[in-house]
């Protein structure tokens, strides 16, 4: 049985094909549309994963949305009555939207599907759960037979955070907290008051902590959560404006915090980094709350974890060393767009009571390699078609000249097999650097990726040698775990670099691997495995037996407010546009001399 799982319409599109419960393909609308976060109707990811699977559309046997429209309008009216007269512009602005198209969404999904090809026409649509679509999602693609579950997100249709078991072919919900009270909401409120944008500048936040202190952490626990010994939680909706719709926090947050909510165009202080710290600090301890709790009631070994808030790699780190699962799986694809998978993979396990297949200790996911790939006479013809100039080499010139370009402190692009299904460039639309470099960090945020230069970058390092390095020995395939670099490669500061604060702390060298150390000395590690990715696993062990040391830098392949790039000829104009200097892209190698590469940020790249 084909089964197509959709997103779409909130924002992170995407589609999914499940066959007889096996992962065929996934990809979000953005990579093939070029706009971040793209919220249409996902055209291109559904062509994409039919042709991967050689499918017609009358091939199909179902189509599968990952969230319920009645129970999600349920809310928006109950919430407006709630709070009625505030949010009455908002919700004169959204009413007609639902009511032509949102709250029928049969109908607008049936339609969109016929426009796209009429084979589409008679297939039977289902929709999901949102909250069910997330755990399918972490359970059924995971290593697991059975296991605890827990979803965490902004809101699902009332749901914002869930937790339960999963065994065999079954998922069990059983304890909900519900919409205006959401760890997801919480942390988009301060990602709105530090300045950033909600929905896609929450990982600035994480990324942000490190440099604060978190001296307001008591007063969100005082003031804005009630947050009880099992996890469960309130907010203080007294000091939000979200749920009318006008800003995510209003002028008694102000007061709490004293002042009002940061410009993006402001520079950052030391109080904006101390309210990322306490925020992250807040969000660290429920969601630890939430999981032991969940430990001692389940009385499961593993956990599985999913929703928008699961991309918190600081918490999932806490949660792994805090010990009271033995094993955590998070799913890649995390957010709204990885509920197109679970919301497939829900159908066949759960609609059709389909048996799963007993995890063999590898999950589904493929290494989240489940997007498009090219063959090397499509990559040479698109080189071709844009001017490029390239050598084709073999697998050991490729590998060689790679690993010298990165030892020689250049930037890498590197292109290679089926694109990453997820918000994380895991080796396959990759920007590579040397690791050991005191500049790469800067270099890459400056002149590559043309964003805050506070922003940290994550290690791949071979599985075999993570235990020496960083503070994790575990799988952490996904980069989805935060682990401290290990005392033995730190350096001690000087007298200098132990007097600087802020942003400037940037400037001490803090480990032998100072590219990827974040100034508290911790990394965002992603483990490199043979049988997911022999190729990328072969550049790094290249590069180790060169240098002896198994690590890179890893970034995506993208400038700030562009997605990932998904094709040839995607990665070529970010190359050309940006100081990547080396392009590897299938066999073909690219290089660029020192004046073709832009030395600043131009306006032609779109904000972030």
């Amino acid at each position: 049985m084909n089964i197509l799982g959709v997103s779409a319409f909130y924002h992170d599109s995407a589609a999914a094909l499940v066959r007889d419960g096996l992962i065929v393909a996934a990809a979000q609308e953005e990579r093939f549309t070029r706009r971040r976060h793209d919220a249409g109707f996902p055209a291109h990811a559904i062509r994409y994963c039919l042709a991967a699977g050689s499918l017609q559309p009358a091939q199909v046997d179902r189509v599968v949305f990952y969230e319920k429209p009645f129970p999600k309008f349920e809310r928006l009216l109950e919430t407006y009555l709630a709070f009625a007269p505030r949010g009455f512009t908002s919700f004169r602005s959204a009413l007609p939207v639902w009511i032509s198209g949102k709250l029928f969404q049969k109908r607008l999904l049936r339609r969109a599907l016929a426009q796209l090809d009429a084979g589409f026409a008679s297939l039977p649509v289902w929709f999901a759960e949102h909250h069910v679509s997330h755990a399918a999602s972490a359970f059924f693609a995971s290593p697991f037979a059975k296991a605890a579950i827990l979803t965490l997100d902004g809101v699902g249709e009332w749901t914002t955070t869930s937790t339960g078991v999963g065994e065999g072919n079954r998922i069990s919900l059983d304890r909900e907290i519900h919409f205006p009270h959401s760890l997801g909401l919480l942390y988009s409120a301060f990602t709105y008051y530090t300045g950033f944008r909600v929905n896609s500048g929450e990982y600035k936040v994480m990324g942000l902590a490190p440099y604060g202190e978190p001296c307001y952490a008591q007063a969100i626990l005082d003031h804005l959560i009630d947050l009880k010994p099992d996890g469960s939680f309130r907010l203080n909706l007294e000091y939000f404006d979200y749920c009318t719709g006008l800003r995510m926090t209003n002028s008694r947050f102000d007061e709490l915090l004293g002042g009002p909510a940061r410009r993006p165009s402001e520079p950052l202080t030391k109080r904006h980094m101390d309210l990322a710290a306490s925020v992250q600090e807040v969000i660290n301890e429920a969601i630890l709350r939430l999981t032991r709790s969940l430990a001692a009631s389940t009385g499961m070994k593993q956990l599985c974890m999913a929703g928008g808030v699961a991309l918190n790699c600081v918490a999932n780190g806490k949660v792994l060393r805090d010990g009271r699962f033995d094993n955590l799986w998070i799913q890649p694809a995390a957010g709204d767009a990885g509920g197109a998978l679970g919301a497939a993979l829900a159908a066949w396990h759960i609609q059709e009571a389909r048996a799963r297949a007993t995890p063999d200790g590898c999950d589904l996911m493929q290494g989240a390699y489940l997007g498009p790939s090219f063959t090397q006479d499509e990559i040479e013809r698109q080189l071709t078609a844009v001017g490029a100039g390239f050598a084709v080499l073999d697998e050991a010139a490729l590998l060689a000249r790679t690993v010298g370009a990165i030892e020689s402190g250049k930037a890498v692009g590197w292109f290679q097999g089926r694109m990453e299904f997820g918000p994380r460039a895991l080796g396959a639309r990759s920007i590579l650097g040397d690791a050991r470099s005191p500049s790469m960090q800067s270099l890459l945020n400056r002149k590559v990726k043309f964003r805050e230069s506070f922003r940290p970058f994550a290690p791949s390092v071979l599985r075999e040698h993570a235990a020496e390095w960083f503070a994790l020995d575990a799988d952490s395939p996904y980069m989805l775990l935060v682990a401290d670099v290990l005392p033995c490669h730190r350096l001690a500061p000087t007298p200098g670099e132990e007097a600087l604060s802020g942003i400037d702390r940037l400037r001490a060298r803090r480990s032998a691997i100072p590219a990827v150390t974040h100034v508290d000395h911790s990394a965002r590690v992603q483990t490199v495995h043979r049988e997911t990715n022999p190729l990328f696993y072969a550049l790094l062990e290249r590069f180790y037996e060169r240098t002896r040391v198994p690590i890179l830098v890893n970034t995506s392949f993208n400038v700030r407010g562009e997605p990932i790039v998904c094709t040839p000829t995607d990665a070529y104009r970010c190359f050309r546009r940006t100081g990547i200097d080396v392009l590897a892209i299938g066999r073909c190698f690219l290089g660029k001399t020192g004046d073709e590469a832009p030395a600043e940020f131009t306006a032609e790249f779109p904000p972030d």
